[in-house]
């Protein structure tokens, strides 16, 4: 085992029903710029997504599809790791709930339940609707102008008997109530966390666990006339990577507990209730964190697949580039908020941020090199105050970002940086290094080394959120890869002057808008 610090953090386990869409790329994308970033800091860090596989809602899609369940999910869960690896995440794990390590974590599990007295047999009766599989009290149900109930969430709702396994979740309401008041930054944005709060004030009913309508999941123990609810199931994914159910084992000891679960604000309660109380009950240490992301519309109205306006990543790359769309989703809306996707705000992105901004501050300042500096890293003399305020906001950047990324504050990483990028062009402006290439020859290279070096520590701080884009600057500032970490960025791996860069190429271009009503 590494000496290092360790970070664990997990996307939700998306549920094999459909293909992947926005909602699923949003939140697998925010946890890969968190582990990209950990890692260059100094981490070593687990990463985990996949599917979650089981369910009522699974069995039927698989019907409709003229398969069976597993066929199906074998399926779909590949268009999962091929959304992994489109959009270039790093994770390092992917599970399937169908797996076996997984049935032996789950069991083990519900063991650990019931011997300590924490599950029960009873008849259940309540609203379930199969799209979310969930159960909802009959306050928490309305009915539309023709008569259908509905859950919270829209989803049609059904009124279902069974007998039913029972986890004692009723008698865990103080404990989380007090666990909520001793870890005031376990659930984030703040926001999330007073509905938390206030749903457990509500009162808390005791939990159906096991269903006997449909087979397409984990048996109970000892009862396989049940099978696992699919919640108790999807949720133990979490330890199951982290390998549960050895809990003495290098693995378990080296990962467990979680320090972030990332997910939507739709599966919040599952997360920041349910999956606590269980953990709690199972004598079993609870995760540092869950971070609640909101929704996004398209072009100002919901997206579902009755509209016709899903939002394909695949055609949002195809269209725009990998780490454009990396930079857009993560910057145009505050992280933890819902948002709004439009083309329009995306070709604005693109061409102002990255093409306006970023990407001619270096094109400019390397093209300026390439034809005054005999195309090599400039030789600076003395550094005037100018020159050492915009070296200073750049050392400063990363302190800055790791606060941010520390708090999920993915937008305000981004922000702060592009206020040093911004300083940077204003010094540009100010310093005129191509009047300085007649009137003092020395000043120029002293302005364009200070330039240069800047961008090397926006590019080394511009990996997580855009990889490939971040090491192409990198490698025309001949920057070695092993000089890319966060811990290189101090002035003992500055860039050497005289050192021989190639000829510069842009990084963005800027996105051409044939149509500016429609951009295409």
């Amino acid at each position: 085992m590494t000496g290092r610090p360790r970070f664990y953090l997990t996307t939700p386990i998306y549920y094999v029903n459909d293909v992947p869409h926005i909602g699923h790329m949003y939140t697998t994308l925010a946890c890969d710029v968190i582990a990209r970033f950990k890692r260059l800091d100094g981490y070593d860090v687990h990463f985990l997504t996949g599917t979650d596989e089981h369910g009522q809602k699974v069995q039927k899609a698989a019907a409709a599809a003229g398969v069976a369940p597993q066929e199906f999910t074998d399926r779909v869960s590949a268009n999962f790791r091929a959304l992994a690896a489109l959009m270039n995440f790093s994770n390092d794990d992917f599970i399937r709930t169908t797996e076996e390590r997984h049935h032996r974590a789950c069991t083990v599990l519900w063991e650990r339940l019931a011997e300590r007295g924490e599950i029960y047999l009873e008849k259940y009766g309540g609203w379930y609707a199969v799209r979310d599989e969930a159960f909802y009290a009959e306050s928490e149900v309305v009915t539309d102008g023709e008569g259908r109930r509905l859950a919270p969430t829209g989803a049609p709702v059904e009124w279902v008997e069974e007998p039913s396994y029972f986890f004692r979740l009723s008698a865990w309401q103080q404990p989380l109530l007090d666990f909520y008041a001793a870890h005031p930054d376990f659930i984030l944005p703040p926001a999330r966390r007073n509905e938390v709060i206030s749903f457990v004030e509500g009162g808390l009913q005791d939990l159906s666990v096991s269903r006997t309508t449909f087979d397409w999941g984990i048996p109970v123990p000892d009862d396989p006339a049940h099978v696992m609810y699919v919640w108790l199931d999807a949720l133990t994914n979490y330890m199951t990577a982290a390998g549960f159910p050895d809990t003495d084992g290098e693995t378990f000891r080296r990962w467990w507990p979680a320090d972030l679960h990332m997910v939507g604000k739709d599966i919040l309660r599952f997360h920041a209730v349910y999956w606590p109380a269980l953990l709690m009950a199972a004598e079993l240490e609870v995760p540092r964190r869950v971070f609640a992301h909101g929704w996004w519309t398209n072009e100002g109205q919901k997206i579902s697949k009755s509209l016709g306006n899903v939002i394909d990543p695949h055609a949002l790359v195809e269209r725009y580039g990998l780490d454009q769309v990396r930079y857009f989703m993560l910057r145009e809306v505050p992280f933890g908020q819902d948002g709004d996707f439009s083309h329009r705000a995306m070709v604005g992105r693109i061409n102002g941020d990255l093409a306006n901004d970023f990407g001619n501050l270096a094109q400019r300042v390397l093209s300026m090199i390439g034809r005054n500096c005999g195309g090599r890293v400039p030789i600076p003399s003395a550094f005037s105050p100018d020159d050492r305020a915009l070296l200073e906001a750049a050392r400063l950047l990363l302190e800055r970002m790791r606060a941010q990324v520390d708090r999920q504050v993915l937008h305000g990483a981004l922000i702060d940086m592009w206020e040093v990028i911004a300083a940077a062009n204003g010094y540009v402006a100010r310093q005129a290094p191509w009047t300085l290439r007649k009137t003092d020859p020395a000043r120029m290279q002293t302005v364009l080394f200070v330039c240069a070096e800047t961008i090397r520590r926006l590019a080394v701080l511009a990996q997580p959120f855009m990889p490939d884009s971040a090491g192409r600057m990198l490698d025309q500032l001949c920057v070695p890869a092993d000089r890319r970490t966060f811990a290189t960025l101090d002035t003992d791996h500055a860039l050497l002057p005289g050192t021989a860069l190639p000829a510069p190429a842009g990084i963005f271009p800027r996105y051409m808008v044939r149509d500016a009503a429609t951009p295409s």
